[in-house]
């Protein structure tokens, strides 16, 4: 066996069927270095890496190793406002400009945080070109955000707010939070470090780059060459420089997705889209969540608001920027008839290139899956889509096996 093929890890009984999809991810899907981690209860059932965490150099995926994850870092982000949540720092029926007064500008005065969480503020963009120097001064990324008119009238539409939701989150929390803390300082501080995670928003220099995989990038061109595994209509607005969906995804404006894994980019924090991780760390946050909260001492309240449904918008779940029908609540992806990811009550995020990880209190269960190799598919990459698959019917028959009926949790 090849170095770049070789796998490591381990999977319980009934698990098996997962382990072989990740070996079949590198026969014959093209995988080059990626890990997938996945709980049932408390217990992790599925711990895998294999591959290469840099091509150029054929230096192998470790247990160790942490790769950047795009958005999926926008579910990391959730959490914490969820753990906010839950310490009685907002309700997220409170307008924003109840802990943020500034932001009551241009239309926004009666946006309330499940508004925001829920993609439907109409915050998807910016008029004013946004720097690597605006983003790092939080105080002056502050002002011009709370400028922003909405593109749309606030609870009327939803659309992906790709890069935005990161920046509002984040001040949102400095406001509400005792210590005033960022968002990436809160979930260091709240979640991370009491559950022993390696993810971080914002990346310290205590991390060296030989445990960062390098991204395996394409250049926004190859979108021609992709075009079938894009929505049609997204595919064509996001190479339309005048459209609403270039608008949201151009500003900050980067040559190629992976200068947001380059150094001076991961100092920053942009908690919609620069957490970097292993795929064993997001399973176990997830799995937390999906189990009651207990050790982070979540409220039941809090948990009924992540896993009740999506609220539509008066206008219908048509994403204006995504260009396909999507759900959103609470700051994460909810399950629909275009994103059937897994059970009714399970919340989580995507992420560009392929990763994806998520909760599903209905089973108890949590996922992640994370990769180098970047591939164009908005979601259900067949990578991913292949483990996570497996993974649900593997619950599901070890289940029957057990009690004769798959657990049903709330």
């Amino acid at each position: 066996m090849s170095l770049a093929s070789e796998i490591h890890g381990e999977v319980e009984p009934g698990f098996e069927p997962v382990r072989e999809e990740f070996e079949r991810n590198f026969r014959e899907r093209g995988e080059v270095g990626s890990a997938c981690a996945m709980y049932v209860g408390n217990e992790k059932v599925v711990d895998l890496w294999g591959g290469l965490r840099d091509r150029d150099m054929c230096e192998p995926w470790e247990q160790n190793t942490m790769v950047l994850v795009f958005s999926v870092t926008k579910g990391m982000a959730g959490l914490a406002m969820a753990l906010a949540h839950s310490r009685g720092y907002f309700s997220y029926d409170d307008r924003v400009a109840q802990h943020w007064p500034e932001f009551a500008q241009n239309g926004k005065e009666a946006i309330t945080i499940r508004q925001l969480l829920s993609h439907q503020a109409g915050l998807c963009r910016f008029d004013v070109p946004l720097t690597l120097p605006i983003i790092r001064d939080l105080d002056k990324l502050a002002e011009v955000i709370a400028r922003q008119k909405p593109a749309w009238k606030p609870g009327t539409r939803h659309g992906y707010h790709g890069i935005s939701i990161g920046w509002y989150e984040g001040e949102l929390l400095r406001r509400v939070d005792p210590q005033h803390r960022t968002l990436g300082r809160f979930f260091r501080e709240e979640i991370a470090e009491p559950l022993g995670l390696e993810f971080t928003i914002g990346t310290p220099e205590s991390i060296p780059e030989s445990r960062i995989a390098k991204l395996i990038d394409f250049a926004p061109w190859e979108v021609l060459l992709n075009l079938k595994k894009l929505p049609a209509s997204f595919a064509f607005r996001v190479l339309n420089p005048l459209t609403l969906t270039a608008e949201s995804m151009r500003n900050p404006f980067v040559k190629r997705p992976g200068v947001i894994a380059t150094k001076e980019w991961r100092e920053a924090e942009v908690a919609a889209a620069n957490g970097i991780g292993t795929a064993r760390s997001l399973a176990r946050a997830y799995s937390v969540f999906a189990n009651g909260g207990h050790e982070l001492h979540i409220r039941p309240e809090t948990l009924r608001e992540l896993t009740n449904p999506a609220v539509t918008p008066t206008g219908g779940r048509f994403d204006l920027i995504l260009r396909t029908n999507t759900s959103y609540s609470m700051g994460f992806f909810k399950p629909s008839p275009d994103f059937p990811c897994a059970g009714e009550y399970a919340f989580g995020a995507p992420g560009l290139g392929g990763s994806f990880a998520y909760a599903d209190p209905q089973n108890k269960t949590a996922y992640a899956y994370v990769t180098n190799k970047m591939d164009f598919y908005l979601w259900d990459d067949p990578r991913e889509k292949a483990l996570r698959e497996k993974f649900q019917r593997c619950v599901m028959s070890v289940a029957n096996r057990k009690t004769g009926a798959v657990p049903i949790a709330r």
